[in-house]
This record gives C-alpha cells, structure tokens and sequence, in this order.
C-alpha cells in the first residue's frame, strides 16, 4: 500500500509521541509548539489495524473546517495548516506534511476524553442492554438501539495507552479528577460544540451520533485539542436511511468496526488482515463525509 503514509520519521525533528493515528513532533527552537501529522493508520477497538489511503488528509479537512466553524464556542490549538509558513525544521518534508499537518500549540491535555452522545449506539447501547443506568445517567427501560436521546449528554470516558480499552466514567468521578466547576465548564464546552456541529450536519444530510472532543490547557486558559468530528472520532449516519430499532449504515469506521466483530478476534493485538475491498469501502465512506460537510 505505497501511497498511504502508515508511520512517518522525521530526523532533525524530535517524535514526541506516537498515537493511533498521529504523529507528533517537536521543533527545535519552538518550545510552545508541536506539529501534528495525521497518518492513514485507522484504529478500532484501540487497536492500530491498518492503512487507509488519504484518510490523515480527510481528517486534516475536516478538522480545519471545524474549527472555523466553530471558533466563537472556544479557543482550538491550531496555529496553521499552511506548510510554507511552518518552521524551517519542518520544510525538508513539506511536500508529505501538506494538506495532512498542523502547526499547533503545545499544551497540557485532559486526563480524560470529552463524549457527547446525542443518540444511543455502540458501547453506550451495551451498557444500556445490562442496566438502564449509564455512566450515571438513568433512562426509560424502553429505548431501541440508536433513538435519540432526549438531549445531549455529555459521557466522559479515561484515556487508554495504545492496545488498551477507554472506559467509561460517570460525570461524578470526573469531578473528582478535574474539580466540579472545570467538569461543568468542560461539559457545557462540549455540548455546545457537538449541538452546534450536529445542527448543521443534519442541514447536510449527516445525524452526528456521538462524538469525542479533545482539550488541554494553554496556560490556564481551556481550549479544543487533536482532531474534531471526524470519521475517526464520530457517528455518522445518512440522514435519510435513519431507521431506529437496529444498527445504522454510517460514513464512519464503523463498517470496519462491523466487519472486525464478525471475526472470531478477541479485540486485541495483533489485528487480522483486512481485506482489500474493507479497506476501499471504507476510503469511500471518509471521502463521501468530507464532501457532503464541506460542500457549500
């Protein structure tokens, strides 16, 4: 698969870390700033499973646009995605960082990963199936797989090393890591952000499921982190087969998701082979998201 960027290295820049889906380095004589490199390694079920051609591209997009949109709800990390303005350090690999880079501010993550849920599906929908109880939040024992929920609500979860699972936390228990007023700050931040993105997705045919959101501290002050509402970090499903009752079709990993759980694999490391068609259905489901947000 020569033309996707699975892992990058970059001498003359230090790797500071390397996630599921992104690079980053650190820039010489740049102490306040990172750059971030979306490769085309798709995970699922926290495990790195394989490459999607251009996908780190899509979600460079997207995440861009996004941010635009959504600057005035709060602050975002992004400097710039222009590789002629990024520092000298980094011009030997511009032609690769193009279009799937930024140029961020380095700050200090949360401790814990921003959900908010506005149908019920995934492992949301499991934990439902054993307890009308979830994360603290009670519901009416009569809900079907992917009904709307009532409002928005906003589902914390840890933060898990590579091959490790996130789990779910109460609001509760965020509280008593981060304080109740930060968790209350957090909490309004990333309901109005999924409200919003949500609003004009579905004026673009899309039903935002659920998203994670990402933020860190610059200083003191709270801002939006990594990626956001991508295919990688999102449900998305086509507005017009929305049928509750059953799982979605979706533009999102969740086809890869599908496809993984039907194998006799335990769900971690090493992965299976996935098959050529898997991945090109997949690319397609990316692509087609990217152009129906941001196709005015």
């Amino acid at each position: 698969m020569s033309d996707a960027v699975l892992e990058t290295n970059y001498q003359g820049l230090e790797l500071v870390h390397r996630g599921k889906v992104r690079d980053m380095y650190a820039i010489p004589d740049h102490d306040d700033k990172l750059l971030m490199v979306a490769t085309d390694r798709i995970s699922a079920f926290d495990v790195v499973i394989d490459a999607i051609p251009g996908k780190g591209k899509v979600l460079t997009k997207l995440s861009l646009f996004w941010f635009e949109l959504l600057g005035d709800v709060v602050d975002n990390h992004l400097i710039t995605a222009d590789v002629n303005d990024y520092p000298d350090a980094c011009k030997p690999y511009a032609v690769e960082l193009d279009g799937r880079s930024m140029l961020v501010h380095k700050t200090e993550p949360l401790s814990v990963e921003c959900i908010v849920r506005g149908y019920i599906s995934g492992s949301f929908w499991k934990a439902y199936l054993e307890s009308p109880v979830v994360c603290g939040f009670e519901f009416p024992d009569n809900l079907q797989e992917s009904d709307k929920l009532p409002q928005p609500i906003f589902t914390p979860s840890t933060k898990a090393v590579i091959g490790d699972h996130d789990e779910n936390i109460s609001v509760a228990a965020m509280e008593k890591l981060l304080g109740k007023e930060q968790t209350k700050k957090i909490a309004d931040i990333s309901i109005e952000l999924y409200s919003r993105a949500a609003d004009f997705a579905r004026s673009k045919g899309i039903i935002i499921a659920d998203t994670k959101f990402e933020l860190g501290m610059l200083g003191d002050k709270l801002i939006l982190i990594d990626e956001v509402l991508t295919p990688d970090s999102s449900r998305f499903w086509p507005l017009d087969q929305y049928a509750p009752g059953k799982g979605q079709p979706s533009f999102d990993k969740q086809f890869l998701r599908d496809y993984l759980s039907s194998l006799d694999w335990d769900k971690n490391p090493p992965p299976p082979k996935v098959p050529q068609e898997i991945i090109d259905k997949t690319k397609y489901r990316y692509e087609e998201a990217l152009e129906k947000i941001t196709t005015v």
